[in-house]
């Protein structure tokens, strides 16, 4: 071994069973039962788990209704920039064979709404959701300022674009009763947005907290006046606003709109009969061949009706036995050959 010249330093690593790789070491040797088994095993948990979460998923009660073109004289109307402020409403009656037992939940969807564009996402300002700076507008673009240069609150693409559709879920016992079944707007928002990403101006006059500031081109009322029947869900905190503002990943999506309340007749949930949609139609769609439906649907403690998790597991677990019983082939086979030439 060379000795190091005095006065330099060896580059040497320690001679430490660390650094000099002779740590003791444990090389695990399976069998082929072991290794058969395990994935054996596997296969059987993810056949169970995936036919587990499909019968679930069958289980949910979900009506959808796409209305884009049974509304179509209200987009003729509210789409044309001539008669944009004229209100359009439309009536969809339908009928539930059977009682939506449980808790029912009202989404709005949309097919063919890019909300995963890159710029679309980054055009909104967080300082400014989260009320520190109501005026921030620096990364809202296009839709930073008006035509006379005053910050729009709230700022950017995605607010701007809000869905705003008014949809009121009517049960009819005959042709003169229709009663109106209560849904609830709270408890539609993940409890970090509502109480962390998303903070109002502190202010005792939120109108105040917005001064100087006007509401986005699209809008037909500013953020402060969102919800005339609760004070309390205006600014940045309106659960509608907050819902929207978290972007989906794909163009087909649904988002959370109501939630019924279980009282009076719906206790037990939405009883079978007729109903109908009244839509107040403002969102537009034609202009990129897009089109929305209104969902109403149940829940199972694995969520939602979407069979994508439960065949996942179900492929995962056949794909597993299939191989399972290629190499139990292979493992007999060998252990045949050799068998016949130790005879030999």
């Amino acid at each position: 071994m060379k000795r190091t010249p005095q006065g330099c330093q060896s580059r040497l690593p320690d001679n430490t069973a660390l650094k000099q790789q002779q740590l003791p070491a444990y090389r695990l040797q399976l069998s082929a039962t072991g290794v058969l088994s395990g994935f054996f095993a596997t296969g059987v948990f993810c056949l169970g788990v995936g036919i587990i979460l499909i019968l679930s998923a069958k289980s949910i009660k979900e009506i959808e209704i796409n209305y884009t073109k049974i509304c179509a004289n209200c987009a003729k109307l509210r789409e044309n920039a001539v008669d944009f402020d004229k209100e359009c409403t439309c009536s969809i009656p339908f009928h539930i064979p059977e009682t939506m037992q449980g808790n029912v939940y009202m989404y709005y969807k949309l097919y063919g709404f890019y909300q995963n564009l890159y710029g679309y996402i980054l055009s909104r300002s967080n300082s400014q959701l989260l009320g520190t700076d109501v005026k921030d507008v620096g990364s809202c673009a296009p839709f930073r300022e008006s035509h006379n240069g005053t910050p729009i609150a709230p700022c950017g693409a995605i607010a701007n674009s809000i869905f705003n559709d008014t949809i009121i879920l009517s049960y009819n016992l005959n042709s003169s009763i229709h009663i109106k079944v209560p849904m609830l707007r709270s408890g539609i928002t993940w409890w970090t947005d509502k109480y962390v990403k998303f903070r109002n101006p502190s202010s005792n006059n939120l109108s105040s907290a917005f001064a100087g500031t006007t509401k986005p081109p699209y809008w037909p009322k500013p953020v402060y006046e969102l919800d005339e029947e609760d004070p309390g869900n205006n600014g940045f905190i309106n659960d509608d606003f907050i819902v929207w503002m978290r972007t989906a990943a794909f163009p087909t999506f649904k988002k959370l709109y109501r939630r019924l309340s279980r009282t009076q007749r719906f206790i037990e949930g939405l009883p079978a009969g007729n109903y109908s949609f009244n839509i107040t139609y403002n969102f537009p769609v034609t202009r990129f061949r897009g089109e929305k439906s209104v969902v109403l649907s149940t829940l199972t403690w694995s969520g939602g009706r979407s069979l994508f998790l439960g065949l996942a597991y179900t492929v995962t677990g056949a794909v597993t036995w299939l191989a399972t019983f290629s190499m139990m082939a292979a493992h007999l086979m060998l252990k045949e050959r050799k068998m016949f030439f130790s005879q030999q």
